[in-house]
Order: C-alpha cells, then structure tokens, then sequence
C-alpha cells in the first residue's frame, strides 16, 4: 500500500470524524434536562441516532425498539479488530459493572461494521467474553450502513495484502454512544475516558432521566 492511498485513507477518516464530532457537539435547547452532565453543548436525540433493522447473536432480525429497551451504550466496531474494539468494550463492560454495583441497569450494545466476517455466532462469543448482558448485532451490508449513517459513524476497510483477502483491517470512528428509549441519543463518550469516569458520567445522565 504506497504512501499516498495510506495518507488519503487517513484524511478520509479524519474529516469524517471531524464531521462527526462537529454534528453532536452543535446546538443544544435550552430546556435540557441534560445540561449538567453535559462536558460540551450536545445535540438532542433528535439530530443524531435513529431507526435500524439488523440481525443479533441468535440470527433474529431485530429492530432498533427491541435492542433499545432500556438506557444503553452503542459501539460500532468489529471483532477482527486487534485492538481498539476490544479495549473500549472492555472498557464500557467495566463502566456496566460499576454502574450496576450502583444500583444502575444500563445494556452494553457492540453493532458490527465488518458484516462480511462478523456472523451471528462470532458476536456471541466475543460479547460474551466481555460482558454477559452485551449484545452484538450485525445483518447486511445495507443494515450495517444504514445504522452507522443513523449515529453519523465512519468505518472504511483496508484493502488487504493480495492472497490475503480474509485478512484486512477497518479503520473506524471510536466514539461510545448513551442512548436512551424515549429521549433517543443523548451523549457521546471518547475513548480516553477510564472506566470509573465514564460510570459517573453515565450515571448523572440516568439520574437526570429520572
């Protein structure tokens, strides 16, 4: 891969992200119940966030309504990934146990963006071995698409080495979504957040929601 098509992907994904960032961090109503736990001005669930079909570790279609039946945290990424994903689940898998030692019930929700090798059954085992409530969703390409354009996520695959065809890397937005039934998306989460940070952050947006 020469250097111009790796410097090309990188711009690609940066502006994407740039994008990203600037869309859920633009714009607030004044009436925010939300506005304390905010670290910057967020948009309502109405912006960012949406309806979407996919398919979850079982091989059920299944809608956003059944997947967000309670307060959640989205992550879009990819089980081949070989380090990022499984860390920020890790991540948000310890956020879930501090918060339910709370007393607080939030769903942990990893959305696949590599439909082409993350089957059914590939999810179950990793969600599992992060997190016994995790749920891991893929479906058609079209789904995945769909539902990553709903939360304004970027995901590009890497062209892989030739005979490598099964073996390639996807570059990916990192962000970790709360999402809540009735107010639809209502904050974001970097990467670089510890777990016990982003467990009191979460929880001033529970405790807000009442």
């Amino acid at each position: 891969m020469n250097r111009t098509f790796v410097a090309s992907i990188s711009a690609v994904a940066i502006a994407a992200l740039l994008g990203a960032t600037w869309y859920v961090t633009s714009g607030t109503g004044p009436d925010d119940k939300y506005a304390d736990c905010r670290t910057g001005a967020v948009a309502g669930g109405s912006t960012l966030g949406g309806p979407f079909t996919l398919v979850d570790e079982t091989g059920k279609t299944v809608t956003d309504k059944d997947v967000i039946d309670q307060p959640t945290l989205l992550y879009f990424g990819y089980t081949f990934c070989p380090d990022v994903c499984p860390l920020d689940n890790a991540r948000n898998a310890e956020t879930i146990e501090i918060l339910e030692n709370r007393g607080k019930i939030v769903k942990p929700v990893f959305i696949s963006i590599d439909p082409d090798r993350d089957t059914p059954e590939l999810l179950a085992d990793f969600t599992d071995y992060l997190h016994p409530r995790m749920i891991g969703l893929t479906g058609t390409p079209e789904q995945v698409k769909a539902a990553s354009q709903a939360y304004r996520t970027f995901y590009q695959k890497q062209e892989p080495e030739a005979g490598d065809e099964d073996y390639y890397l996807i570059d990916h937005s990192t962000f970790t979504y709360l999402v809540f039934p009735d107010d639809g998306f209502v904050e974001f989460f970097r990467r670089d957040l510890e777990p016990e940070q982003m467990a009191d952050k979460v929880q001033c947006f529970l405790d807000a929601h009442g």
